[in-house]
């Protein structure tokens, strides 16, 4: 099988904390992630991983390496550049959903699509039902985020964070929150969306029987990558 396209890649990433003294809490982290590759971040509370995705992310750039997004450096980029990276390239998944409680959750799904501004409102509330239908909340689309479950809440989360086609979806500790019974389904969206539409995911997680069924493991620990880099 042909080889995927790289869409995320790190070179040499270091991190200090200044606090008060100089810390370094990432050390040379390298790694590549493919399109459609499904990629867990594992290890022990402060090994890194939460800081990594942050830089990852693009919300801290102050960090020395490379880091690399479709194939386009985002070293230098202004604040606002930046912000236009992470609303089209990138979709997010948190341990908490974030949904804003006063919208419903069609609007909510549609709010990025709205801000990023390439889709007429039609275009976008279609793209927003299309994905409401696929992860099974559709019948709840002009419902409140509180009149959902906590499994609801996060499946409109993830519609959210496909809205705009992102290039990856980060996740941080995304099942956290939930029962054995909805991380199982979480799950399940995630394998579906990285073998139907090659959609390449990076979650963070401590659950170790979701990183298990992952294509690859990447763990950490002291800073550094120590095995799936």
């Amino acid at each position: 099988m042909a080889s995927q396209p790289i869409v995320l890649q790190t070179k040499n990433i270091c991190k200090y904390f200044f606090d008060p003294v100089k810390n370094q809490v990432l050390k040379d982290v390298s790694f590549e992630i493919e399109r459609g590759s499904f990629c867990s971040i594992i290890g022990k509370s402060g090994c890194g991983k939460s800081t990594l995705l942050y830089i990852l992310s693009t919300m801290d750039t102050d960090f020395e390496g490379e880091l690399m997004l479709d194939g386009r450096s985002l070293r230098g980029l202004s604040n606002l550049a930046l912000a236009r990276v992470r609303n089209e390239k990138i979709g997010f998944v948190f341990q908490f959903h974030y949904l804003l409680e006063e919208f419903t959750v069609l609007k909510n799904v549609m709010f990025p699509g709205l801000k990023l501004g390439f889709l007429p409102k039609e275009a976008v509330e279609h793209d927003a039902m299309e994905l409401l239908t696929k992860l099974g909340v559709a019948s709840h689309a002009l419902k409140r985020p509180y009149q959902l479950s906590g499994g609801e809440k996060q499946r409109v989360a993830i519609a959210r964070a496909l809205i705009n086609k992102p290039v990856i979806v980060m996740g941080d500790e995304p099942t956290g929150n939930l029962d054995k019974r909805n991380s199982e389904v979480v799950f399940d969206i995630f394998r579906q969306l990285s073998a139907e539409m090659n959609q390449s995911m990076l979650i963070v997680t401590h659950d170790e029987d979701f990183a298990k069924r992952t294509d690859r493991i990447i763990e950490m620990e002291d800073g550094r990558i120590v095995s799936g880099g």
